[in-house]
């Protein structure tokens, strides 16, 4: 067994506090992580709070892990002691339903194991995440890292860059694409860096004049501010696609609007309400409103791959372990440009 130090949330109103437990000793297809940096991610404060259903407590959050291999199982034969690696959203799944055969693990019909809050295979075991000084997982579900990038600048991409990368990718964004994207945080300013590294024309919408500077940093072209309505009518039937990264409700309508026929709105960010729409914003010009998760083992290493090539990083504040609970404040203030990542020696 390994002992691992983390921070976990104990229940949904204390702030997490350090933690102690073991991880499982290496089986023979598995491999040992020490972890160096794990990302912040909104979506573990909604855990950690017990915001998106109830959660099982002690509960030690991250998904976006990067670190270096110490250990490896004796079948194990794409990784050796030393390699830099990273861990995202999921660490299992069944491996023979129709989503897993065709590299959708995250959706697998069965049961995806997911990082943190959620069980192994064996419906019993917890799983416990990112906020870690090591972490054992299945050779299939470690993905490889490029030696000689920043792993801090990495760790966010195990989720923000995939949930991004994905919908991009899958409605075909390329050279002359118009992207919109809503919301410029964590996801969005990812969703930014991804499209305009595929050769997109991006506009960011957003609530807040002070981020137009940084959209233009980032690689947008436009910035326009979503609180004037009348700035809509500027870019009515302009947009290929809009990824959506804001997790508040509010009304999806402009940005139908906003699309050319046959455009599609993709929905990244999950807001805990119920969002507007109006139904004749979809007839007419025939848009889509979709969703989209993260993607399977082996986009997520294309995205990897691809932001390596392009150099596509996040851009990130590093924390020590102490200041998690500051950072959650602050990120759910918007005070962050643009993802908190935790220096795992710390903990």
């Amino acid at each position: 067994m390994i002992k691992t130090k983390a921070y976990a949330a104990m229940n949904a109103t204390d702030p997490l506090q350090p933690y102690e437990f073991v991880r499982r000793s290496p089986k023979p297809d598995d491999v040992v992580i020490e972890i160096a940096y794990s990302g912040i991610c909104h979506s573990d404060i909604h855990t950690a709070r017990s915001e998106w259903g109830p959660t099982a407590y002690p509960c030690v959050p991250g998904h976006e892990i990067v670190g270096h291999v110490v250990q490896v199982g004796k079948k194990v034969k794409r990784f050796k002691v030393g390699d830099p690696v990273g861990v995202g959203c999921f660490v299992d799944s069944c491996g023979k339903c129709g989503e897993c055969k065709s590299h959708e693990e995250q959706l697998c019909e069965k049961h995806t194991v997911f990082t943190y809050n959620s069980l192994e295979l064996d419906q019993k075991t917890p799983t416990y995440g990112g906020y870690s000084s090591h972490i054992t997982v299945k050779e299939k579900y470690v993905l490889k890292l490029k030696k000689g990038l920043k792993l801090e600048r990495v760790a966010p991409l195990l989720c923000a860059g995939i949930t991004t990368y994905s919908p991009l990718k899958r409605y075909g964004v390329k050279k002359g694409s118009k992207v919109g994207v809503v919301g410029l945080g964590g996801l969005g300013h990812m969703a930014v860096k991804i499209a305009k590294a595929m050769g997109a024309e991006v506009t960011v919408f957003s609530t807040s004049p002070s981020k137009q500077a940084d959209s233009k940093k980032l690689g947008a072209k436009n910035f326009l501010l979503s609180t004037d309505a009348s700035l809509f009518e500027g870019v009515a039937s302009k947009f290929d696609l809009i990824i959506d990264t804001v997790s508040v409700p509010h009304d999806f309508t402009p940005y139908l609007g906003a699309l050319k026929k046959d455009g599609t709105h993709v929905l990244v960010g999950a807001a805990a309400e119920p969002s507007k729409v109006s139904a004749f914003g979809l007839i007419f010009g025939r848009k889509k409103l979709t969703g989209s998760l993260i993607g399977g083992i082996k986009e997520t290493q294309e995205m990897l791959d691809f932001c390596a090539k392009k150099n596509v990083l996040a851009d990130i504040e590093l924390i020590p372990a102490s200041q998690i609970n500051e950072a959650y404040e602050r990120t759910l203030k918007s005070q962050v440009k643009y993802r908190f990542v935790i220096d795992a020696k710390t903990f």
